[in-house]
């Protein structure tokens, strides 16, 4: 880690410096700018399953739909990281917001492509803004590795735990805003205020939305947004393919069980996020309503636990052992999920409104412990991926650890929903099982004698 505003942070007793105050500035800026493109990605979510159906193909689609954007990013986290290491953060960062601007546009206009040229063209469309949104999805890793660039290792996870709040935040705002922008009076007021030309549909509006979102923080970028100073990788270094990143990561002692700890723990948590909704409609009787409370609720304590509790635990404990404790979380929360019920039974009796039984209060201790282990398992594999590259090699090693994560998100849908058609318990205790041997690997690795790449 070298320049001024990395040195400036690493004392902080000392009144802060102008250079110290920069780089807080900058971390400002690029947490900003994360928080609103995800806050344009939340509020397409709650209209992607519908959007799909209106086209009258099957719900097979959904999920392909989803996988598209995963496999995509997948293919381009590491190839963004490596440009952003040779080229700068600040170019790649850029281009993908633009490439983000485009790909929603586009995704808002496939109903109109359906009027014109037919359902296939349409669908395609919808793919192909979809597959492009995922490829510009890989800026995430360039973003953490601009934070790593500006902060201190002893001040690392902190940091990075704010991309993880922003995570939160933007999903918890983001399908609050596409739910009111698919709503009859907003539609209603948009045909009214706009030309022939653009359409106004419960459809398209979310999806100019978050065009306008991305193209926001795209302009705060260009404006606001500044190079970090630090030891750049050569241009033209590294030609190796993605394949090959992926064996060299997966050779090199220190970033191998990391590797695999992002891919693993997305398989089973993404999974199990997809599976959760109707877990909840089927055990519990939820509604869309009832389900969208529970999962703000889990998005607040998200918030809380990667913007502030991780940061604090940090100062304290080594990120290894951290990320332990989250691990192990994030597996006992995932195995007692589809017993919550059951678990309930055994709790105190709870005054109150009638509503929040006994059941709801296991189901809401539950999803803390589920929240609490998720944040703190993310921030801490983040900190290790960082802690365990060179200074050059930071947006390469989050752009393989990314692109692991995107091929988890790829396959735990699709598998965890096979599961849940044969029982309903089956994709929480797989993923449970899943991450097992995922916490004795970081047992192995908080054990191993820490080494600070040159």
């Amino acid at each position: 880690m070298s320049g001024p505003e990395s040195a400036s942070l690493a004392t902080a007793s000392s009144p802060p410096s102008p250079a110290d105050r920069g780089a807080r500035r900058a971390l400002a800026v690029v947490i900003a700018i994360v928080f609103i493109d995800l806050l344009g990605f939340g509020v397409v979510i709650p209209i992607l399953p519908f959007y799909v159906r209106s086209f009258g193909v099957s719900d097979v689609f959904i999920g392909f739909l989803a996988a598209s954007y995963s496999i995509m990013q997948f293919l381009f986290a590491p190839i963004l990281g490596r440009i952003s290491d040779q080229r700068g953060r600040r170019p790649v960062i850029m281009i993908s917001l633009v490439g983000s601007v485009l790909a929603w546009t586009v995704f808002g206009l496939a109903g109109e492509i359906e009027l014109l040229f037919g359902t296939v063209l349409a669908v395609a469309t919808l793919f192909s803004s979809r597959m492009l949104a995922g490829a510009m999805g890989g800026n995430i890793a360039t973003a953490q590795a601009y934070i790593a660039d500006i902060t201190p290792p002893e001040r690392r996870a902190g940091a990075l735990g704010l991309i993880g709040a922003s995570f939160s935040l933007g999903f918890i705002f983001g399908p609050a805003i596409g739910g009111l922008m698919a709503s009859d009076p907003v539609v209603a007021a948009a045909q009214n205020v706009f030309p022939a030309f653009i359409p106004a549909t419960r459809f398209s509006l979310p999806s100019f939305t978050a065009a306008g979102l991305s193209l926001v923080s795209l302009l705060f970028a260009f404006v606001f947004l500044r190079e970090p100073a630090r030891k750049r990788a050569p241009v033209g270094a590294s030609t190796t393919s993605l394949v090959t990143q992926f064996r060299d990561a997966l050779n090199d002692d220190n970033l191998r069980g990391l590797v695999v700890s992002f891919f693993v723990v997305s398989v089973a948590f993404s999974g199990v996020q997809v599976m959760f909704i109707p877990f909840a409609a089927d055990i519990y009787g939820y509604g869309e309503t009832e389900t969208a409370l529970f999962l703000t609720y889990i998005g607040l304590l998200g918030t809380l636990n990667q913007g502030v509790v991780v940061g604090q635990l940090a100062r304290r404990y080594s990120e290894a052992k951290l990320a332990v404790v989250g691990a192990f979380g994030l597996m006992l929360s995932l195995a007692l999920l589809p017993f919550s019920p059951d678990i309930g039974q055994f709790l105190p009796a709870v005054g109150g409104p009638v509503w929040f039984t006994q059941e709801l209060l296991a189901l809401l201790l539950v999803g803390a412990l589920l929240s609490f282990g998720n944040g703190m398992l993310n921030v801490s594999l983040s900190t290790l991926v960082s802690t365990s590259a060179s200074a050059e090699t930071q947006g390469n090693a989050f752009g393989v650890t990314q692109g692991a994560g995107s091929l988890g998100r790829t396959i735990g849908p699709p598998t965890m929903a096979a599961l849940y058609v044969l029982t309903y318990w089956s994709p929480f205790v797989v993923g449970a099982i899943l991450i097992a041997p995922i916490v004795l690997t970081l047992v192995t690795i908080a054990r191993r004698p820490r080494v600070v790449p040159e």
